[in-house]
């Protein structure tokens, strides 16, 4: 299966480099670019993407409000961003928004194809210091009890719980499926029913809850 993708950047130099990059596999196909939010909202509408690497500075209207805005389609494609900012604010609206990965521009070659196709998949793919900033988080986890997180997280099953962390490790429901020896819609099951309890929107914001309730440990854990 082909990916498609759109490039969304407002330097040509940056989506050229980008294009060269992806084109340059057989199974990823850059069907469109656009030089800001506006043009890709436009382009999301007219070839359907299904990854948009979406930079977050940029006129008229900006990556995240962008991001925000193609979560509200009917059938939203998947948003890697990709951009060289990556303060604790920008990181957190980016993922809240709806974003599914969150990768710096020093991201290799290999590592940006890699977050491409895990993010169409399902998963999720974070820059290791974008992944420090959400542990760091975590290291100020909310006590239990604080804004209802206990609750909500003792009202999950075991399998449930499961299910949150691997989503929190980055993992595609079929990577959660293989790991926890399940079948493949029994994990898709566990996933809406987690999000619903949690009153969470997508998987994003629940790998963001499990760092902050500690289900997830840093990288060698």
């Amino acid at each position: 299966m082909t990916v498609r993708v759109l490039i969304v950047d407002d330097q040509n130099l940056i989506r050229s480099g980008l294009r060269s990059v992806l084109d340059a596999h057989e199974d990823i196909d850059v069907v469109a670019e656009a030089a800001d939010g506006v043009e890709a909202l436009g382009a999301v509408q007219e070839h359907r993407p299904d990854v948009v690497i979406m930079d977050l500075h940029m006129p008229r209207i900006d990556g995240v409000a962008a991001t925000i805005q193609l979560m509200r389609l009917e059938e939203p494609p998947r948003v890697l961003v990709l951009t060289t900012f990556n303060t604790d604010d920008v990181v957190i609206q980016a993922l809240s928004a709806g974003a599914s990965g969150f990768l710096l521009k020093d991201v290799r070659s290999d590592e940006l194809v890699a977050a491409v196709r895990t993010i169409s998949a399902g998963g999720t793919a974070m820059s290791p210091e974008i992944m420090a900033k959400l542990i760091k988080r975590a290291g100020t986890r909310m006590p239990a009890g604080a804004h209802g997180l206990q609750a909500k997280l003792d009202s999950l099953t075991d399998s449930e719980r499961d299910v949150l962390a691997l989503i929190g490790s980055g993992l595609t429901n079929q990577q959660i499926a293989d790991q926890l020896h399940l079948s493949l819609a029994s994990v898709k099951t566990y996933v809406s029913r987690m999000l619903t309890r949690l009153g969470l929107d997508n998987r994003t914001q629940a790998a963001i809850l499990a760092y902050e309730a500690g289900l997830v440990g840093g990288p060698g854990d």
